[in-house]
């Protein structure tokens, strides 16, 4: 498949991602007012999980035999995870604390941000193609 075509399928897992966490996020923020930050991080992990197993099925899905899931999992939470959870909360405490934006709005660019960031290290390390072995002498 190529590059374009992967990016649109990583972008419609991607909108429905936002959907689940920002949905997420306002239920999060009904019942635990005033803890924005933990709000964000659970319905990051929920949003997480749900891309993930969209994009082994959909996304990369003629990658998904190239290694364990749960290695993808992992690879994945290291990646997606990481950046995800350090941009998302990072620019939620700059643009909901210090710029005062609505929290959702805020939330919403926070995504955007993490986004182009995100593709790349799916496409290249977390569903990237197996690397040939050197056959043995």
């Amino acid at each position: 498949m190529n590059t374009l075509a992967r990016w649109g399928k990583f972008n419609l897992v991607g909108v429905i991602g936002v959907v689940v966490q920002l949905g997420s996020l306002a239920v999060l923020n009904r019942v635990v007012p005033g803890h924005y930050l933990v709000a964000s991080a659970i319905a990051l992990e929920l949003t997480l999980l749900h891309n993930f197993v969209w994009h082994v099925h959909y996304t990369w899905r003629e990658r998904r035999e190239r290694t364990t899931l749960l290695g993808q999992c992992v690879r994945f939470h290291l990646s997606n995870g990481m950046v995800s959870l350090a941009g998302n909360l990072a620019l939620m405490k700059v643009l909901v604390a210090g710029a005062r934006l609505p929290l959702l709005p805020a939330n919403g660019i926070a995504i955007l941000c993490c986004s182009l960031v995100n593709f790349c290290l799916g496409e290249t390390w977390v569903f990237g193609a197996k690397r040939l072995q050197p056959k043995a002498g």
